[in-house]
């Protein structure tokens, strides 16, 4: 009894920890959301087709690309602001979507204009249109709301957010099954777009009930500019290096490779979720960490390293054997899917590493320099994937994102140790 008394009271103060709670809160979102997710997915790439699969995901990812742009990152400055001092919300949530729909706006008419040059010629622009409004703008916003949240540890009403998008995008897969027998790209992101409109109005409802009104400071915007398109700036070139190569695919293959390379990343990013639920319950800490130097955050991030680093390590030995299994549920037209998989199998493992290893970058003042080093694998990238796709299809886009990922997961941990014994020296030496 000692011994379970002992366990109990373990958990008990365990449990007490806001990185725990933050953890469990946004894993459980994220477990629900998960289910949800794999019935999304298996919906629509079994309704769609490989090939329309692949339309519509090429549209997705060239939104996903210039997604960070749309809020100069005001986001990221709402979490880390409001973390110090919660009483900035309202101005921070104010700006934030006033620079929103400016931005959304603006990036939603220039992909529509260079959307002949960037996607094949069978997908109009009204599809990228509703796409890139439920995207850009509707989904900015719900992105922005669950930041909010997230900055006043409030991570249960995240994870709510969170299960809402999938719960009101398994709505529209459903609707699509039901409703239109035969149905086409146009008529699915329909759906999508109005299923994203939803989603932001819930959020938003959300955050005036239990954090309160926007209001405008608009001189900081100004002030803030340059910080906030660092974050921009390093959230692009992770979209860039996660999905241009679903684009490239699109424009420089065929719509059906870009499916099956498209339906296993989609399995990558289920098997990540755990590791983006440690890591979005942390990130706030990275920059109160921060504050007392990078050896502070390298110290937080330590336990949370290793074990994300076993768990995806686990999670891509899975994949390796249990790849077989996925033709038998989304059809036999994506069984090229179980060789596209098991290429992609370490991406979990060399994503965990280069999130924690960015975290600290950033929390500890190097956000420019993490930039930096994202944006270039980012140009690298694009480099790589204009060589390999023409000549290997798929297999090029998944050689291109194994070197990109793999690269950058090294010269992230090369820069923390970099700084962490720069400043030890120098504080050795005062």
């Amino acid at each position: 009894m000692t011994h379970l008394h002992q366990l109990q009271t373990y958990i008990h103060r365990l449990m007490q920890k806001p990185l725990v709670r933050g953890a469990i809160w946004l894993f459980i979102g994220r477990g629900l959301g998960l289910v949800l997710q794999a019935a999304y997915f298996v919906i629509i790439a079994r309704t769609l087709g490989v090939a329309q699969y692949g339309e519509f995901v090429s549209m997705t990812a060239l939104a996903a690309i210039v997604s960070p742009f749309v809020g100069l990152g005001m986001e990221i400055l709402l979490l880390k602001n409001v973390a110090k001092n919660r009483s900035l919300f309202a101005a921070y949530w104010g700006n934030s979507l006033v620079v929103v729909l400016v931005t959304g706006v603006g990036f939603i008419s220039l992909l529509v204009l260079l959307s002949p040059l960037l996607l094949p010629r069978s997908i109009s622009p009204l599809t990228l249109l509703l796409v890139a409004v439920g995207d850009l703008i509707f989904g900015s916003i719900t992105n922005l709301a669950g930041r909010s949240f997230q900055a006043v540890d409030r991570l249960n009403v995240s994870a709510q957010i969170g299960i809402f998008i999938m719960f009101t995008k398994v709505l529209a897969a459903i609707a699509l099954l039901k409703f239109f027998p035969n149905p086409n790209s146009l008529e699915w992101v329909c759906l999508y777009s109005a299923s994203s409109m939803v989603s932001a109005l819930f959020a938003a409802i959300l955050v005036q009930r239990w954090l309160g009104s926007p209001t405008l400071e608009l001189a900081r915007i100004k002030s803030e500019l340059t910080e906030g398109l660092s974050f921009s700036v390093s959230n692009s070139a992770y979209t860039i290096y996660s999905d241009i190569d679903k684009t490239m695919l699109a424009r420089l293959s065929t719509l059906a490779a870009t499916g099956i390379y498209a339906a296993a990343y989609r399995l990558i990013d289920v098997a990540f979720i755990p590791v983006i639920s440690i890591a979005g319950a942390a990130y706030a800490d990275f920059f109160r960490k921060g504050k007392d130097g990078i050896g502070a955050a390298l110290t937080f991030a330590r336990p949370l390293v290793a074990i994300t680093a076993t768990y995806s390590t686990i999670a891509g030995v899975a994949m390796l054997v249990l790849a077989p299994i996925v033709p038998l549920v989304l059809g036999d037209e994506y069984r090229e899917v179980v060789a596209a998989l098991r290429w992609l199998a370490p991406i979990p493992l060399f994503r965990a590493m280069q999130h924690f290893g960015g975290d600290i970058l950033s929390g500890s003042g190097f956000q420019r320099w993490r930039s930096m080093l994202e944006a270039g694998i980012a140009i690298f990238n694009i480099a790589i994937n204009l060589w390999l796709i023409p000549l290997y299809s798929w297999k090029g886009a998944a050689w291109a994102s194994l070197t990109s990922d793999g690269l950058l997961m090294l010269v992230l941990w090369i820069s923390v140790a970099f700084f962490y014994w720069k400043q030890k020296s120098q504080a050795d030496g005062g």
